[in-house]
């Protein structure tokens, strides 16, 4: 009962346009962003909307999102959306908004930040967090390739990206990277979805591009740990970062699915 009514009160909520003079350009590609309203998210908005693409951008909380409000505002073709991708019912009644628009590229970009937590170490974990990573780096992106799959299938370019994170591969383990016990979970549990995904999916002529953005330092924590610690990392402006995903998103095929992309162009191993 209470999913019922929860799905009525967002179909209703996700009525209302949240920018009155949006308008889609049938004759451009369309983008899907979701955690829009900041960081990685709204640089891809940035890019998207500067080379005349409609971006559908969704934010948990448009009210607050100020930036993304007046980008809104420079480009008539962006939408913002209000989406909270632990929200199934909320995903559900946003892909049944835009049942009949192709969607060229969905890119599943909302996630919990990886930034390190120095109380969260091994025998001292708040399990109260590991549903929050879970259900937001990992179940989200997977409801929202089911949810959308359709508009997808419908597009020219037919793309499903990811960001994810190369510590959570196998590959590049680090046992030093402290507090980062349930991030790292959660983007090797994306991993693995999404690798079964693209399997699913390549029949419909469907990529799904596994993205690595590198260290981007969104919040300013990783610039003022590496200056004072003397850590030595070499971090990416997002600009670059955010340009070199687009770049993979474009020229990847089926055929490089299970892979994980840099935003360098660099490939990994799971």
């Amino acid at each position: 009962m209470r999913r019922s009514f929860t799905l009525l009160i967002t179909s209703l909520a996700l009525c209302l346009p949240l920018v009155v003079a949006a308008a889609i350009d049938g004759a451009a590609p369309t983008v899907l962003i979701t955690g829009a309203n900041r960081g990685l998210g709204f640089e891809f908005a940035q890019q998207y909307a500067a080379d005349g693409w409609n971006v559908i951008a969704t934010a948990r909380k448009p009210e607050a999102a100020h930036d993304l409000q007046m980008l809104a505002e420079e480009y008539p073709q962006v939408v913002i959306e209000q989406l909270d991708v632990r929200d199934l019912d909320m995903i559900d009644a946003l892909a049944a908004k835009y049942v009949e628009q192709p969607i060229d590229v969905l890119l599943n970009n909302a996630g919990l930040s990886g930034n390190p937590m120095p109380g969260q170490i091994f025998k001292r974990l708040d399990y109260d967090l590991f549903d929050d990573f879970m259900e937001t780096n990992a179940q989200g992106p997977l409801k929202m390739s089911e949810a959308f799959l359709p508009n997808v299938e419908a597009s020219k370019q037919k793309k499903i990206a990811v960001l994810t994170s190369k510590v959570g591969l196998f590959s590049h383990f680090n046992a030093g990277t402290i507090g980062t016990y349930f991030y790292r979970t959660s983007k090797t549990a994306l991993n693995m979805l999404m690798r079964q995904v693209a399997e699913d999916v390549q029949k419909r002529g469907i990529t799904v591009v596994l993205l690595n953005p590198g260290l981007v330092d969104t919040q300013h924590v990783l610039t003022e740990m590496n200056e004072k610690m003397k850590l030595g990392l070499t971090l990416v402006p997002i600009e670059d970062s955010i340009a070199g995903m687009r770049t993979e998103i474009d020229e990847t095929g089926v055929d490089a699915s299970v892979l994980v992309h840099q935003w360098n162009g660099e490939q990994l191993e799971f």
